[in-house]
């Protein structure tokens, strides 16, 4: 049995409108979902399993702000040794559900000295420092030219407006961790013209939109990597500002689904 056969059977068929990967920064936002349907990703055929300590790995089938919604509770980076290919399964399925709109989260780095800890950001573009592409045996024409759609871009900065949430829109530039940036390696992404750096969501956002998923990126700040005030990274404080931030996030996100 196939992995679309397997949650076709295990849900009765569900669809959906919306897809979110929870990304550090948007994990709250299960909290708002009226959850039909949670399964452990280790019991779906073929599909890969998160082996990072702070992300869970359940796929979750529920309704959120009047839409049905698939959630990835814990995603896949390239640092675990996955693919591309593999990082980005989860999306054919999602399509295949009937998913037509993405929304994927990060917790990244600022770059940009404008920016602050506990910032939102939405990614209006990215720079692939992967030095791979999931789009190597792509089997459809392949474009990189618009990757987040300006349409939900401008749905998003509507919702933050109306609900006074204060939000940056800025490059992302994703490198291949685990580690984090030195100081030259900072310094070197900023020239290139990134606002903020991470290490995940550049995969699975270029293959939505390659499969006709319009796709809305959306980053908190969780540390500045400004290379002439850099200071060691501390985990307590860049989960303190993810927590400053999930509220926020989890608001953004709602607001925009809703206007969907």
């Amino acid at each position: 049995m196939n992995s679309y056969e397997f949650i076709g059977n295990t849900t009765g068929g569900f669809t959906a409108d919306v897809g979110i990967i929870l990304g550090t920064g948007l994990g709250g936002l299960v909290k708002d979902i009226d959850i039909q349907h949670k399964i452990d990703y280790k019991e779906i055929p073929h599909f890969p399993v998160s082996t990072v300590e702070s992300h869970h790995g359940n796929l979750i089938l529920g309704k959120i702000s009047g839409k049905n919604a698939v959630v990835m509770q814990g995603r896949f980076h390239y640092y675990e040794n996955y693919a591309h290919e593999e990082i980005t399964y989860p999306l054919r399925l999602m399509k295949r559900m009937g998913v037509h709109t993405l929304i994927v989260s990060n917790a990244c780095g600022g770059l940009n000295p404008s920016y602050r800890k506990a910032d939102l950001m939405i990614m209006r573009d990215h720079i692939n420092f992967h030095y791979d592409t999931p789009l190597k045996n792509f089997k459809l024409p392949a474009s990189n030219r618009q990757i987040y759609d300006r349409s939900l871009i401008s749905l998003a900065e509507k919702a933050a407006l109306d609900n006074s949430i204060s939000v940056r829109k800025g490059v992302y530039l994703s490198l291949h961790g685990p580690a984090l940036e030195t100081r030259a390696e900072y310094g070197m992404v900023r020239k290139f013209g990134a606002d903020a750096v991470g290490m995940s969501t550049i995969p699975e956002a270029t293959v939505a939109a390659n499969i006709g998923i319009k796709t809305l990126g959306l980053s908190i700040i969780t540390d500045m990597g400004l290379p002439d005030t850099l200071k060691p990274a501390v985990l307590a404080e860049i989960l303190e500002s993810a927590a400053e931030a999930e509220p926020k996030m989890t608001l953004l996100t709602r607001k925009t689904i809703e206007m969907l």
